[in-house]
């Protein structure tokens, strides 16, 4: 396990494969750390196509320093960046699930340089506004707003610690309130029994999305895991894809 420590002075926990380019990032979702299927799957895929690869985990994720409950998005997108610029070379096609696919959106307007192609698993633009603020109960807000945190029951691990401060962090990173370009191609993949991000999430990001190449794709019976043999097919076709339009564009 190699450690990245970034100008903040946050411990990045990261596992990187030298290969060719474009290199390919996965970006986890809340909570996740990088020894998830898909992104396991993901590096044992580059290692056969020689590709180089990264993946992490954010500031109070897996491996990596802090506490998870002192985090908020633009942490994470920072992490990202930092990993992104450090540690990879040339352009790179991100594969953003979940929370992953939102903190994609928000590199896209700060390093769109570095981005050949955005894979989105699941994506879960605005979340922390649209799902869970959205979705409190007068009680919850009233406690999270005095008491500076909440505790949401959670269908993976122990409960979710959600604070004030992701909120209100989440709303100065909000992507969907304002134009979102992505000068680059971009695949979105989204399960039709995904009960943590709704379809309609997906449609919007795709109607919101401003480029020229954005496909979605809609896979009837898959979950948010999206981790079955045939979702990480799609997941690796929708890679090579923007791999192969890439290489012709070089």
């Amino acid at each position: 396990m190699d450690e990245l420590i970034t100008n903040s002075g946050r411990k990045l926990a990261y596992r990187c494969l030298q290969g060719a380019g474009p290199g390919i990032v996965f970006l986890g979702g809340f909570m996740s750390d990088m020894e998830g299927t898909k992104a396991v799957a993901l590096e044992n895929w580059a290692r056969r196509t020689e590709r180089a690869f990264l993946r992490f985990d954010y500031s109070g994720h897996g491996q990596s320093s802090g506490r998870f409950e002192d985090g908020a998005i633009g942490d994470w997108a920072e992490d990202a960046q930092a990993a992104i610029c450090a540690l990879t070379t040339g352009k790179q096609i991100l594969v953003g699930s979940s929370m992953g696919g939102w903190i994609s959106a928000i590199l896209s307007g700060e390093i769109p340089e570095k981005i050949a192609g955005i894979v989105g698993i699941a994506a879960a633009p605005d979340f922390t506004e649209d799902s869970m603020w959205d979705g409190f109960s007068l009680d919850q807000r009233t406690d999270l707003m005095e008491k500076g945190q909440i505790k949401l029951p959670s269908d993976y691990d122990d409960p979710y610690t959600i604070t004030r401060r992701l909120v209100e962090d989440g709303r100065e990173n909000l992507v969907l309130r304002k134009p979102l370009s992505m000068p680059f191609p971009v695949r979105l993949l989204q399960g039709s029994a995904d009960l943590d991000v709704d379809m309609s999430v997906a449609l919007r990001l795709f109607d919101h999305i401003k480029s020229n190449d954005v496909r979605l794709a809609l896979v009837k019976g898959a979950d948010h895991r999206f981790s079955n043999p045939e979702c990480l097919k799609l997941i690796e076709d929708s890679i090579t894809e923007i791999l192969n339009l890439a290489e012709v564009e070089a």
